[in-house]
């Protein structure tokens, strides 16, 4: 019972055939490219919120639909600990109104969004908002999140 092995009358010496050489490839390879611009438009998406300010505080939620937002307001915050932020400079609350006015640009029509953490002291969220709102700016409003729905 021997088997035999034919080498397809090639003499067993696999000659190769010479195909055609191909010439230098001149197209640009733009997948790497691709590649690496998603990747950091993720990245940009993802970190662009946390950017946005910089006080880090825990506002409550309501029912409340978003605003529009044409330009970018002042904002004023309030932690936990009772301290005041314009920005994201810590500033003692008899300096919120001469400072709000030295910052807006459009005098008494700029808006203003007061954020006030949801465990801050509730009498330090109304000074400073009924201080606001005495100096005459007219566009005071709250900021709060979503709330979500848990049923």
């Amino acid at each position: 019972m021997g088997m035999s092995v034919s080498s397809g009358g090639r003499g067993g010496r696999g000659h190769r055939r010479r195909g055609r050489h191909h010439g230098l490839m001149s197209e640009i390879n733009v997948t790497p490219f691709v590649d690496v611009m998603l990747v950091l438009l993720i990245i940009f998406m993802v970190a662009a919120p946390l950017l946005t300010v910089g006080v880090p505080i825990e506002l409550p939620e309501t029912r409340a639909k978003e605003m529009n937002a044409e330009t970018q307001p002042i904002t004023v915050s309030i932690n936990r600990d009772g301290q005041i932020h314009l920005q994201e400079t810590e500033i003692p609350i008899d300096e919120v109104v001469p400072k709000l006015q030295a910052i807006s640009k459009t005098g008494y029509e700029e808006r203003i969004f007061v954020r006030g953490d949801k465990d801050a002291d509730y009498g330090t969220v109304m000074q400073v908002m009924a201080r606001v709102s005495a100096a005459g700016f007219k566009n005071l409003g709250l900021v709060t999140l979503q709330e979500q729905n848990t049923q």
